[in-house]
């Protein structure tokens, strides 16, 4: 741990700081409802829908974390056309984020993670999407809008979701650039193209996505700890945040012992967007000149908050030091 007064100085200096989230953009919505009986038809429960909202997903809820701790968002993503489009920038608004950085592709889907919850429950999730690789010109329309971006940028996520938007092409184009600005550049990743995050300031996988990186089992710490030495050495040294759900989060930098962080949260009613959380968290707080061992804890504090609450979820400067 670190004192409450460091770590609420170091949220304190990150209000305002503009960090973009360039990746697949999502919309999460929740049909919220009741069941009393099973259907007669299959053995399956009736939900009685009594209201849905929408939230942002993905990169937007990147972004939507990083707003809500005070810094500002600047999402860079594609969407298609029509009406869940529509409801994507409309929560943006909402949420006070600017939605100049998206990109409309004809023909193509806007992601939507639809969820049924019932007395807290989720009972099912359906998903649309399209997860082909975007083409050259929209790539190219992309890396110009994050570019453009990143020059007045304190800071630049990536969140990979593997639904297209993050193609090595994309990565070649932007990261260079980021990394000449001086910029903190923090990567929540998926390991379809991983050796393409590069030059980065720090990555975060969770344990299963680390040990899908390395290609075998993690078992152990020590097999945890050699997988991030892997994935540091492969990626030229950047910091590695492992999170490990309810065991916490494990940190590997150049020179230095492993660091095991103890998970805070007391109860976990859902892990939906917790990585988002910590992506924010993170870059924000390097944003704000914290180092990365300081900034790993604000964010393994911001992640035991958003556990705690239902639905993709968000947490402000408060309720992270109400954890310390």
């Amino acid at each position: 741990m670190i004192a409450r007064e460091t770590a609420r100085r170091i949220l304190t200096n990150a209000v305002g700081r503009k960090v973009v989230v360039l990746g697949d953009l999502m919309l999460d919505q929740f049909i919220w409802g009741t069941v009393d009986r099973i259907s007669p038809e299959a053995p399956v429960p009736v939900v009685k829908v009594a209201r849905e909202s929408f939230h942002l997903g993905g990169a937007g809820n990147v972004s939507a974390n990083v707003a809500a701790l005070g810094g500002t968002a600047q999402p860079v993503g594609v969407t298609g056309p029509g009406p869940s489009a529509t409801h994507l920038r409309e929560t943006l608004t909402r949420s006070k984020i600017a939605a100049d950085g998206l990109v409309p592709v004809e023909g193509r889907i806007t992601t939507v993670k639809t969820r049924i919850v019932a007395h807290g429950q989720q009972v099912v999730r359906y998903d649309r999407e399209q997860d082909e690789p975007l083409g050259e010109d929209t790539v190219a329309r992309l890396a110009d809008k994050a570019l453009v971006l990143c020059t007045s940028a304190d800071a630049l996520v990536v969140s990979d979701y593997e639904k297209g938007c993050v193609t090595p092409a994309l990565l070649s184009l932007v990261l260079p650039a980021a990394r000449r600005r001086g910029i903190p550049i923090v990567v929540d990743p998926k390991p379809g193209s991983w050796k393409s995050y590069q030059p980065i300031s720090a990555i975060t996988p969770n344990q299963s996505e680390a040990a899908r990186m390395v290609g075998r089992p993690l078992r152990t710490d020590a097999d945890l700890i050699e997988a991030g030495r892997v994935i540091r050495r492969a990626l030229g040294g950047p910091g590695v945040l492992l999170t490990r759900g309810e065991k916490g989060m494990l940190l590997l930098e150049e020179e230095r012992e492993p660091f095991a962080i103890a998970a805070l949260s007391r109860e976990v009613f859902d892990v939906t967007g917790a990585g988002d959380t910590v992506a924010a968290t993170l870059a924000l707080c390097l944003a704000a000149g914290a180092s990365l061992r300081d900034a790993a804890v604000i964010a393994n504090a911001a992640a035991g908050v958003v556990v705690a609450k239902v639905g993709t979820a968000t947490t402000t400067p408060d309720e992270i030091l109400a954890a310390f």
